[in-house]
């Protein structure tokens, strides 16, 4: 996915680039497969700010998307190539033998007119979801799931991939992008190949028209603020203040460990902060 520039007529725009939607073949999305988004702006159920920043924005209606692939023996064609507003990655549209149409992520390589299937019978190709006792060792996968039947839940952005490393009992070793090394049951299901649209982590947004069109609203900074607003806030010049850095529910933000240590630990080979130091 090549990225597009602009002539610089105007300051931001000499650094704003965009995608160029070159492998998008299907503008409209299928109707069947459609349903609409309440907004939350960021807000709970009795009106209360929960999550800063969030706002406004175009509005979007969500693809419902097929992370569990259960169809097994069923091949599907590729129908079109679209663009999903609600997620970084492309995603196809496939029409089943018996006549049903499903959306899934785009892998690298997937386009329309291709064909693909799912279950422990398939061919270990680009687009075909298999257990991961069923795929090679080395192979890179993508929407991968944790649960076997629960549908993909890890390793589903735009550019990412993991690694079948090695099977072991009724355990898959698996490299995260992150470079952790974890046991993923082996009936648990993967997609074959890398998701699709790589170059997206190198679109610069550019101004705040564009970050105000995907409903983020501007952030103030903690130092820009009055001491009563903020822990980093009073003072004169860049002066950080007199508290302890804390968030608005007075939860320490620096040193303090704030995840707990969880039963599905001992599923984590190598952790992805070791791993990276030993490099």
């Amino acid at each position: 996915m090549p990225i597009k520039t602009f002539r610089p007529y105007t300051p931001s725009r000499r650094t704003i680039t965009v995608a160029d939607f070159s492998e998008i073949t299907k503008t409209a999305p299928e109707k069947k497969l459609v349903k609409g988004i309440r907004k939350s702006g960021g807000r709970n159920n009795t009106g209360m700010v929960m999550v800063r920043h969030i706002g406004g924005g175009h509005k979007r209606a969500y693809r419902q998307i097929d992370f569990k692939r259960e169809k097994y023996g069923i091949p599907a064609k590729v129908v079109s190539v679209e663009y999903d507003p609600n997620r970084n990655a492309r995603i196809c549209l496939l029409n089943y033998a018996d006549g049903e149409k499903r959306y899934i992520i785009q892998p690298v390589g997937l386009k329309a007119g291709d064909e693909v299937m799912s279950g422990p019978t398939a061919e270990v190709k680009t687009g075909n979801c298999l257990p991961l006792k069923n795929i090679p060792d080395g192979t890179f996968i993508h929407a991968l799931e944790l649960k076997a039947g629960k549908g993909a839940q890890l390793v589903r952005s735009a550019g990412s991939q993991a690694q079948l490393m090695a099977k072991e009992n009724d355990y898959a070793h698996v490299k995260m992008p992150s470079g952790e090394i974890r046991l993923i049951p082996a009936a648990c299901c993967a997609t074959i190949g890398q998701v699709g649209n790589i170059e997206h982590n190198n679109i610069v947004i550019g101004n705040a028209g564009r970050k105000r069109h995907r409903g983020v609203k501007p952030t103030v900074r903690g130092g820009a603020m009055n001491a009563v607003d903020h822990p980093m806030g009073g003072g004169r010049g860049h002066s950080k203040g007199g508290n302890i850095p804390r968030s608005p529910w007075n939860q320490p933000s620096r040193g303090l460990k704030t995840r707990p240590r969880k039963v599905w630990d001992w599923m984590i080979v190598s952790d992805r902060r070791k791993s990276k130091a030993g490099n």
